[in-house]
């Protein structure tokens, strides 16, 4: 009883950390940092850095010597052998030793010493490795949020659509009322304003799966009372987006963790050749030992106690050993031939993810360019449209225009609106990541 009000208490206290951090308008910092703190991945990447370092430590313990102890107690029946006295008896014989041996190594064809520089590049890139998901972390956690304050600004902008068909339905019922206007203008309109209606039922949808998306990518429970801070982003057409592919693919190369990751690797995989060639080495080495036995026996014939007998009867030794490989199946060899391949191996994996790099900011670069174009462009739309608009719905208030026609200029201009948050959006995200690329924190302080 008591652990299972232990479990509801804990399920009502997470529930209400929840609730209260939900009830907070998230930044876009705060939403990075509280991902990183609680993301699955990151948490197993951590873990790995860990085992990597105590690999590490484990092998600059190797240079220490080893020591090991044993220690026996037995009966011997019948006729038997006492090796402290060596007589031999015909009755039972208690006896007991104490040993310890351990060996110190002296060279190895350096192999220790390539081990411990292999595992500290190893934990080195590790790091980089959890650096480098939690920066994938931060891009998808900031397209996540812009996704948000787009939907929320296509959702306004159906829902001035619909309050404007709301009005234009008020003031053509009027005038249908009066007999001034047929009363299918009055229908064409309801029917635009239907269709408005459903517009904006699926932006509101899209609006909260794009919460929902945000809330998962944070480990929240439930996207309920989630909301973010809206900043006041502004887009100047007169932007120059700074620097070119090429010095912005220089300067990636300096700070991205993948890239450093793999270079570490890739000396990584060096010291493992090393260690590999070292098997061709002899490997020396000191042995020590040190034994002492008790007799049952002896205490019993010449009354010499356990302590006296575990003195007299020690026993040391120390030699040097040297170990030759002549032929031991080909391993050596093989295992230089895969060294020399995942040397290799680890060089294409390099080239490949600076390959991958420059595509990357090629690809963000060039699509920055064009969405500023098409955010500039879509500017003008909006003006022209807008401007369209209230020319039309002048003349529609005068019965000078048919419902048609209003109602396409309507459409045109919410299409013109929609590209327009479309293109600021897209273009403040391809910059975000332009900026991640050089190196920069992501927020949205500063867009031009």
């Amino acid at each position: 009883m008591k652990r299972i009000l232990i479990l509801i208490f804990s399920g009502i206290l997470v529930s209400q950390v929840t609730v209260v951090a939900q009830q907070k308008t998230w930044s876009l910092e705060e939403c990075i940092r509280y991902a990183i703190d609680n993301n699955i991945q990151i948490k197993q990447q951590t873990i790995q850095t860990k085992l990597q370092e105590n690999a590490l430590d484990l092998a600059k313990l190797k240079l220490l010597p080893s020591l090991n102890a044993q220690a026996s107690y037995g009966y011997n029946f019948g006729r038997a052998l006492d090796v402290t006295s060596y007589q031999f008896y015909n009755r039972t014989l208690r006896s007991g030793n104490v040993s310890a041996s351990g060996s110190t190594p002296v060279f190895s064809g350096l192999q220790n010493y390539n081990n411990i520089q292999k595992n500290k590049y190893l934990v080195l890139a590790s790091k980089e490795d959890l650096q480098n998901i939690s920066d994938n972390v931060a891009l998808n956690v900031a397209l996540d949020y812009l996704q948000i304050l787009l939907n929320k600004e296509l959702v306004t902008a159906n829902q001035n659509q619909v309050d404007i068909s709301r009005q234009q339905i008020q003031k053509t019922q009027k005038l249908v009322d009066a007999g001034s206007v047929a009363r299918g203008n009055l229908l064409q309109i309801e029917a635009q304003e239907a269709q408005e209606e459903l517009n904006l039922i699926n932006t509101r949808n899209q609006l909260e799966t794009s919460y929902l998306n945000l809330t998962q990518l944070l480990e929240l429970n439930t996207p309920e009372g989630f909301e973010i801070v809206v900043p006041q982003i502004t887009v100047d057409t007169n932007t120059v987006i700074s620097g070119n592919i090429n010095d912005i693919y220089q300067a990636a190369l300096n700070n991205r963790p993948e890239i450093k990751s793999s270079e570490l690797k890739l000396t990584a995989s060096q010291y493992d050749l090393k260690i590999a060639k070292g098997g061709r080495s002899p490997q020396l080495s000191v042995n020590h030992s040190f034994y002492t036995r008790y007799s049952y026996i002896i205490n019993e014939t010449i009354n010499k106690p356990f302590k006296d007998q575990l003195k007299d009867n020690q026993s040391s030794g120390i030699n040097l050993a040297i170990n030759i490989p002549i032929l031991n199946g080909w391993q050596v060899n093989k295992n230089i031939a895969n060294s020399k391949l995942n040397v290799e191996s680890s060089q294409y994996a390099l080239d490949g993810m600076k390959k991958q790099l420059y595509k990357n900011i090629q690809q963000a670069y060039t699509d920055a360019v064009a969405s500023l174009k098409k955010y500039t462009a879509s500017k003008k739309a909006v003006a022209s449209a807008e401007e369209s608009f209230r020319y039309t719905q002048q003349k529609f208030d005068l019965g000078l225009v048919a419902p048609v026609d209003y109602n396409a200029s309507k459409t045109q201009l919410l299409n013109a609106q929609s590209d327009l948050a479309q293109a600021k959006y897209e273009f403040i995200f391809k910059t975000r990541v332009l900026d991640f690329y050089k190196g920069l924190p992501l927020n949205l302080n500063k867009i031009n």
